[in-house]
């Protein structure tokens, strides 16, 4: 049998166990370091009102005095539950519109790695909602979390649509008054332009009138003239 020198086989070992050991601990503070920024980071949404509304219904304490905190009716929960899918319709919609643009801008390298940390993390907080909220309108009736979010983009389209006509409603009385000033200003230059046309055709006119009268005036006297001579003639 061959004997092994484990004296010089120690310090390669001890190498790779102090390389495993460096990586692992570099490796561990850099996701530590990655959390503790991503934590420290704004987030890309306010916080979620209509969340903490059902939460607060749905997890009423008692008031002082009593045992047991009033039931809340479950007509107010699903109300409250509907309202905060709506507003995670919302929310998908503002992440879906924003992603595009936001990797135009990352591979333009006009904002920074912040800002997509930022977004990925609204991403994962986004579908944690939705999974939560299926959950919650399931225990609420079964089957509602089927239908919930189907409901809840019905209402969000409808109010998408009253908002854009009620835009339309303001800028139409704008416009409205926009329009009544520039008819007024057309009409004071039309009339303007018609009394100006007016004036230069009577003067034009009274010209015409003073060299017809200068003419007839004229004619006479040539015509005596002439007539004379006619008579000088015979004698």
């Amino acid at each position: 049998m061959f004997d092994i020198d484990w004296m010089s086989l120690a310090l390669p070992f001890a190498y790779i166990t102090v390389l495993g050991g460096s990586l692992y601990t570099f490796s561990t503070i850099y996701r530590k370091r990655k959390a503790s920024q991503s934590a420290d980071l704004e987030p890309w949404f306010p916080p979620h009102l209509q969340r903490n509304i059902y939460l607060s219904l749905l997890h009423l304490e008692p008031e002082a005095g009593q045992e047991k905190a009033p039931k809340v009716p479950d007509s107010v929960i699903r109300a409250a539950l509907l309202r905060r899918a709506i507003e995670d319709i919302r929310r998908i919609i503002q992440i879906r519109t924003s992603k595009q643009a936001l990797n135009t801008l990352l591979q333009r390298g006009s904002v920074g790695d912040d800002l997509n940390q930022r977004f990925l993390r609204a991403e994962k907080e986004i579908e944690e909602e939705l999974r939560d909220v299926v959950s919650e309108a399931n225990a609420l009736a079964p089957g509602w979390g089927q239908t919930i979010f189907q409901s809840a983009n019905e209402i969000t389209a409808n109010i998408m649509l009253r908002t854009k006509l009620g835009e339309i409603e303001g800028k139409a009385a704008v416009d409205k008054e926009w329009w009544e000033k520039k008819r007024e200003t057309i009409q004071k230059d039309f009339m303007k332009e018609l009394e100006e046309n007016s004036s230069t055709k009577a003067s034009t006119k009274s010209a015409s009138d003073e060299e017809g009268v200068l003419v007839d005036s004229s004619t006479p006297a040539a015509t005596s003239g002439g007539g004379s001579k006619k008579k000088k003639g015979k004698k």
